[in-house]
């Protein structure tokens, strides 16, 4: 049998995304990572769960004012009054998610953090992948999701997130075949009533769609928590903004914040809110959002996004990389960032240059070939009940062929997982 075969053959029943067939490209070997990069994922864990600390600290500081309140108020745009309430609630007080996954880019210099996501995709993929190949990085990722709630789960996936039902149909399968019959995928839309234990595997900006969500998740507590403003990335671009250097020297260690200021790239609000007529956007010296606009191709190596509470603000959606867009349409993308700032802030961030590497993969046909790309490395972090401990259960790498700006899961990329390089 060959081996292209073998994996073929391994692949659950129903597959792993509701589209038939694979989507991606096979490997048949781990994405080797040198030892210094291994150590820094296996460091970021709990400095990433810090950063969400003092993310959620910040935020009910600014709600009560003790602290400057456009903070919480540019957070808070766009969001349903219920939900807000229900963030502040006692249920959701103390509540962070138990799953982080960053999405780092591979870079000459190192990594470079482009979202922190606590509703990830990809946890079944990565633990099929992981059962694929040997001497992997990560402590597993069914060890890792049952330590969320070793009892069960039930996950309640949206019709809005279904891509993702097989591999999560699958790892709940895996987990039920290892543990016992504790876990289950169930719609979102139609749950009427719930035991405890309950996964959020859709996002809260889908809230309408999902009849019960007001009733059953304002009175029984679910993970990842209610928390919208933990699910913007504006925090990535506020961890840069000048005004708040001192209030994040307050709620992180000195450690910590070089970690982070390492892996982050500077970013912006894109607040439309006009400037003294003496003052410029820091680093790039123009007076006005409409100036960035208009920035030649050269000069804008820049990415813009959608922040969080948006359809539009997971996978590729959203997103408006400056040199790879013509004048006019990059123009016409700083404008909608600026007339949807009080529903939907956007975040522009400096372009991460990723570096080119060359790995294995097989073809439709079973072939194998080599594919120069770059990568995108996703490792998911589980979090303990107390939040004292951090896991690294695996390393999802999607390689995108060079020619592509968006690193992103498609047709064309592979998807392995992480190896230590020996060598």
């Amino acid at each position: 049998m060959k081996p292209y075969q073998k994996f073929i053959e391994a692949l659950p029943e129903d597959g792993l995304f509701r589209e038939a067939g694979l989507p991606f490209h096979l490997s048949p070997e781990p994405f080797p990572l040198e030892k210094k990069v291994v150590k820094q994922l296996e460091r970021l864990g709990p400095i990433l769960l810090k950063f969400q600390m003092a993310c959620d600290r910040l935020y009910k500081r600014s709600k009560k004012s003790s602290i400057t309140p456009w903070l919480a108020e540019v957070l808070d745009a766009g969001k349903p009054e219920w939900l807000l309430e229900a963030q502040a609630s006692a249920l959701y007080k103390n509540s962070l998610p138990r799953v982080i996954r960053p999405d780092l880019l591979l870079t000459d210099e190192g990594l470079s953090l482009t979202e922190l996501d606590s509703v990830p995709g990809g946890i079944g993929v990565t633990s099929w992948l992981s059962a694929q190949y040997e001497d992997v990085i990560g402590e597993g990722m069914l060890t890792g999701f049952r330590s969320i709630r070793p009892e069960g789960l039930e996950v309640h996936i949206s019709e809005e997130s279904a891509d993702y039902l097989p591999e999560m149909r699958y790892l709940t399968e895996a987990l039920n075949d290892e543990y016992g019959p504790h876990w289950s995928c169930q719609s979102a839309e139609n749950i009427e009533n719930s035991r405890d234990g309950v996964y959020r595997f859709f996002e809260l900006f889908d809230w309408e769609n999902i009849p019960s969500i007001q009733q059953l998740f304002t009175e029984q507590e679910v993970t990842p928590p209610l928390k919208p403003h933990l699910e913007e990335k504006l925090w990535l671009a506020l961890f840069h903004t000048p005004a708040l250097k001192e209030l994040w020297e307050e709620e992180l260690r000195a450690k910590q914040i070089k970690a982070l200021k390492e892996i982050i790239p500077y970013g912006w609000v894109v607040d439309p809110s006009p400037l003294p007529p003496y003052a410029a956007i820091p680093k790039l010296n123009v007076h006005s959002w409409d100036k960035v606009g208009k920035l030649s191709q050269k000069e804008r190596e820049l990415v813009l996004k959608v922040s969080g509470f948006s359809e539009n603000a997971w996978g590729s959606r959203g997103v408006t990389i400056g040199h790879d867009s013509s004048g006019a349409d990059w123009q016409a993308a700083m404008n909608k960032a600026q007339e949807d700032f009080s529903a939907n802030p956007y975040i522009l961030q400096e372009f991460a240059d990723t570096k080119l590497v060359e790995h294995a993969y097989y073809d439709e046909s079973g072939e194998l070939r080599t594919m120069k790309g770059r990568v995108r490395l996703c490792p998911y972090y589980f979090v303990s009940e107390d939040y004292k401990e951090v896991t690294l259960g695996g390393v999802l790498v999607t390689i995108n062929p060079a020619d592509k700006k968006k690193i992103h899961g498609m047709r064309d990329a592979i998807l392995t997982v992480a190896m230590l390089n020996e060598e």
